[in-house]
């Protein structure tokens, strides 16, 4: 007999392992640890073509921007097609795409232009990627059991990406600036292999009815969405935090390597104590919904993130950024399982990519805008002011939570 455990009133199983959830798990920290690689690389690597702050805010920027234009359109096909085969498919594109860009940078060819245009096109192929795999996965496990699998796939994959991948990108780069690149190409096509192997049943739609547009789907999940009181709350707190993130994010190198000034080694290391808190807030999420239920965890979350923030722009040593980092990771890790639970089983299945979609679009367009004003917040006022500008951000969000704790 499976475990079960009680969440808000409800008995809440623990996913098996099998029936394709562990390779979907698999899957998703394989390509976790490429993406890290890659991500832990690329500002290091823009930092080396540029020291303006607006030029490596920019190149976060673009990384969010097809969220804006493709995140509903990719919502709404992801509801259409086999949610698997949509999946694999988008990996064995993005594998090419950074194999090239690892050739590139093994020649010397790379530039600001084309991390930008790497960036740009990562994302607009995940739009469909990560709509695909969040309404894929109540295929896999039961309605009961969503909690433990979010938890468990974020987990897994912040101790594959945070844990074990940022600290290797100092040595990887040491043996080639392109190595982390290859790494990531090769992650995706062992990601997409693993896909492929499932074989999930595809949840029933009802048929769309005669003349139905993609526009009109479309509209369909946005009225969904706001129609919902927490799922409303909680999209405009996302958002709030995003355009936060954005500024962090985007300016997170400079506040290591220059304000602090403690060089790639301090950056690598903030990396790895958010991706260390990440891992033990997967562990504590669960029991936090069970003591708090799932919308004032994610309140205490915000709550205690605003502190770490406030912390870190103020504080002016390497070891208080890494303990905020750390602590902010855990939090962050309660918010985003709690989130994404609260998705899946508010959303009616038939429409949890489109749902899920909207959700996405609305809370991510506020990072572009984030990261560009993190950029000129760092040149016009300090390398620390980003982080301060996240904090008022996330203090913002939690007050828009309260209205929806009675949801």
């Amino acid at each position: 007999m499976a475990a079960v455990e009680v969440v808000e009133g409800a008995v809440a199983q623990v996913p098996a392992w099998r029936g394709g959830f562990g390779r979907l798990w698999t899957a998703a920290v394989v390509s976790r640890f490429g993406d890290s690689l890659r991500g832990a690389a690329l500002p290091l690597l823009a930092a080396s073509l540029t020291s303006d702050p607006m030029l490596i805010a920019l190149v976060t920027a673009c990384g969010f921007l097809p969220w804006l234009l493709f995140g509903l359109l990719g919502g709404a096909i992801a509801d259409r097609v086999d949610q698997r085969r949509a999946m694999w498919a988008v990996d064995l594109v993005r594998g090419a795409l950074v194999a090239a860009f690892a050739v590139a940078v093994a020649l010397g060819h790379a530039s600001i232009a084309l991390l930008i245009a790497l960036a740009f096109a990562l994302t607009s192929l995940q739009t469909l990627f990560d709509n695909a795999a969040t309404a894929l996965l109540p295929a896999l496990v039961p309605q009961p059991a969503l909690g433990r699998a979010n938890a468990r796939l974020m987990t897994g994959q912040q101790i594959a990406g945070g844990f074990l991948a940022a600290p290797l990108v100092p040595l990887l780069l040491v043996a080639g600036t392109a190595v982390p690149y290859a790494a990531d190409a090769a992650s995706y096509v062992l990601a997409a292999a693993l896909v492929a192997s499932l074989r999930a049943a595809a949840p029933e739609r009802p048929a769309r009815a005669p003349g139905s547009t993609l526009r009109g789907e479309i509209a369909e999940g946005l009225r969904t969405l706001w129609a919902d009181r927490a799922l409303r709350a909680l999209c405009v707190a996302t958002t709030l935090c995003n355009i936060g993130m954005g500024a962090l994010i985007a300016t997170l190198v400079l506040h290591i390597t220059g304000w602090l000034h403690s060089g790639h080694g301090g950056y690598a290391a903030a990396i790895t104590g958010y991706g260390a808190g990440s891992v033990a807030g997967g562990l504590l999420t669960q029991r936090l919904a069970r003591r708090l239920g799932r919308m004032r965890s994610v309140l205490l979350a915000g709550a205690v993130q605003t502190g770490c923030l406030a912390a870190m722009g103020s504080v002016r040593e390497l070891w208080v950024s890494i303990a905020a980092m750390a602590v902010f990771g855990l939090m962050g890790m309660v918010w985003n399982v709690n989130q994404v639970t609260l998705m899946q089983e508010r959303s009616p299945e038939a429409m949890l990519g489109r749902t899920s979609a909207a959700f996405r679009t609305l809370a991510v367009a506020g990072a572009p805008l984030g990261a560009v004003a993190g950029g000129a917040a760092a040149s016009s006022w300090g390398l620390n002011t980003p982080a301060l500008l996240a904090s008022g951000l996330f203090l913002a969000a939690v007050g828009a939570l309260i209205p929806a704790l009675t949801s």
